[in-house]
């Protein structure tokens, strides 16, 4: 046993599972010296969904965001969540995007990059993993856990061996539903640490009521890292909180060893920019209980959020019931797939349409047809044929790694969007985000040349959220 390490996810996951990504870099900014200063393994602080809040929400550029975190601390790594070959964005990409965008990643400040991939596709892992250890970053594997009749612990430790001989450099569970239950975890995690010489670092969420229980069998199991967030935005939808932590293993073997001074102070700074959100009804007290139907349907929270979103737009908030049941049927009919970003928003629409439809699979989405003919990766148990018939009919389904069938882009993309180019970085952010990217160039440009907002036509403005 040995001391346990924490990631901190304030800056990312704690504020983009509680406020949907809305918290600015200029109200990280005052408190960064000191977060650096608590002596934490590192700060989860870019990826995931904060790429795409900063264009479409903050007006921000993401990667001015990193460079001004990384200027502010010194000494912590920075961490970040990348999806594999989706990247930040929801499709696969290029091969040559994939690797320029680790690279510039990593040149702007990033540590440590922690890989996924929805279906637990490794292939999808392999080329961010390479090009990650090429460019001098810390590559962490990872495993998205779920449950399922496919998904026992022998299929996870196999998976969490093969991640290691692909040459990642620290292993994750990422628990993004928070169905961890405590005692399957502390087997998990001791069976995981026998199989593999990398360091293990586990993820999960307060959703179910289970992630603080969960964390402390972990490190009876001889877990190394965890990841937690700070009081104020944790906890409910996000994670665990840090200081408890900090103050259960103090003076035992996991003694994190981390300045509770400093912790203290960083809840406070955070208290009122929490305030701030609960009143502006960006942060819903409903998301800071106990939910029952992730363990039930497992349903994450920011997908139960999702659904509810849509059942309103359709005038069908009544069958919020069905639809919840009607979750693990489709899933199970999609192979299985773990629910998480972009499978949980795949498998929740088609659950939607099946219900408000009144006939399962009438309207198919785009995104589902791509999933059964394999354009995602390969799902955890083969589809049926029924199934697959009934969605995509006689097409094709694919079995190599979807990537081998995109084309180079990087070139052509730089030429699309040369007009606007004031940094590498922009290639890329256009390569993920076409539209999001141009409307917010637009805005980067008025602001800076300070163009009279009269002198621009409608379509050429971007309005904060």
């Amino acid at each position: 046993m040995s001391k346990i390490k924490i990631t901190e996810t304030i800056l990312r996951d704690g504020h983009q599972s509680l406020i949907a990504t809305r918290m600015k870099t200029e109200e990280m900014l005052p408190i960064l010296e000191v977060l650096d200063g608590v002596g934490y393994h590192a700060l989860e602080m870019w990826g995931g969904a904060t790429f795409d809040a900063c264009l479409r929400f903050l007006n921000e550029d993401p990667w001015e965001r990193l460079r001004t975190i990384r200027k502010n601390v010194k000494n912590t790594k920075l961490q970040m969540l990348l999806r594999g070959q989706n990247l930040l964005g929801y499709k696969h990409y290029a091969d040559d995007v994939v690797d320029e965008f680790v690279n510039k990643a990593i040149g702007n400040g990033i540590d440590i990059i922690r890989i996924f991939d929805a279906l637990n596709d490794t292939r999808n892992l392999q080329r961010s993993i390479e090009a990650t250890k090429k460019f001098g970053g810390h590559a962490q594997g990872t495993i998205s856990y779920t449950i399922s009749p496919a998904h026992t612990n022998e299929v996870f430790i196999k998976l969490a061996k093969e991640i290691e001989d692909m040459g990642a450099d620290s292993l994750c569970i990422k628990d993004m539903a928070g169905l961890l239950s405590p005692y399957n975890t502390y087997e998990l995690v001791k069976e995981i640490k026998a199989s593999i010489k990398i360091p293990l670092e586990l993820h999960t969420h307060a959703t179910s009521g289970l992630g603080s229980l969960t964390y402390m069998k972990a490190a009876e199991a001889g877990v190394d890292i965890i990841d937690t967030a700070l009081s104020p935005f944790a906890e409910g939808t996000s994670q665990p909180p840090t200081e408890p932590f900090v103050a259960a293993f103090k003076g035992t073997e996991y003694d994190t060893g981390l300045n509770m001074e400093l912790l203290n102070k960083a809840a406070e700074y955070f208290r009122p920019i929490r305030e701030k959100y609960i009143a502006s009804g960006l942060l819903d007290p409903k998301l800071m209980g106990v939910d029952i139907n992730t363990l039930i349907y497992q349903v994450p929270g920011g997908m139960l959020s999702n659904l509810v979103s849509q059942l309103k737009q359709s005038n069908a908030m009544d069958k919020y019931e069905e639809v919840l049941k009607e979750v693990p049927r489709v899933r199970e009919d999609l192979g299985y797939p773990p629910l998480v970003t972009p499978t949980s928003q795949i498998v929740g629409t088609q659950a939607v349409l099946n219900i408000v439809t009144g006939e399962r699979y009438k309207m198919v989405p785009n995104e589902v047809k791509q999933l059964v003919k394999g354009m995602y990766g390969k799902t955890t148990v083969p589809i049926k044929d029924e199934i697959v018939k009934k969605i995509i009919g006689d097409e094709e389904v694919i079995t190599c790694r979807p990537a081998d069938l995109i084309d180079p882009e990087l070139e052509k993309i730089k030429k699309e969007v040369a007009q606007y180019v004031e940094q590498d970085e922009d290639v890329l952010t256009r390569a993920l985000f076409p539209q999001p990217s141009i409307e917010f160039f637009k805005y980067r440009n008025a602001k800076r040349y300070q163009i009279d907002s009269t002198l621009l036509n409608e379509e050429d403005m971007v309005y904060p959220v």
